[in-house]
């Protein structure tokens, strides 16, 4: 008789024993080192009245390469706390702002000069 043995593999480990919070919002600066401030909007139903309310709040998050340029739109993740107000890290950035493809091509074209 041959032995079978039933495993259930995830598609990653990251996911699978991951429960940390997740974001997305947009950069609204960088002028911190390897620190992005990200607002986030939330929307919510006022309790009384059933209006649709809108709030904003910013998170501080950590940038490991400076890679995050004001106006895109990025997916930050819940990390331990790695200062005073910074309790998130950058996990990827969904959609580059046209402002930071302008500014890549224009430090391109100086770059070749």
């Amino acid at each position: 008789m041959a032995d079978t043995t039933n495993t259930t593999v995830a598609t990653t480990p990251a996911e699978a024993t991951s429960r940390r919070n997740e974001k997305v919002g947009l950069v609204v600066s960088t002028k911190m080192q390897k620190t992005i401030v990200v607002e986030i909007e939330m929307r919510k139903a006022h309790p009384k009245y059933k209006r649709v309310m809108k709030s904003n709040k910013k998170f501080y998050a950590h940038d490991e390469q400076n890679s995050a340029r004001v106006g895109d739109v990025v997916r930050i993740r819940e990390a331990r706390p790695l200062s005073k107000l910074k309790r998130w890290s950058l996990e990827e950035i969904v959609r580059r702002s046209s402002l930071a493809l302008a500014d890549d091509k224009n430090a391109a074209a100086a770059e070749v000069k």
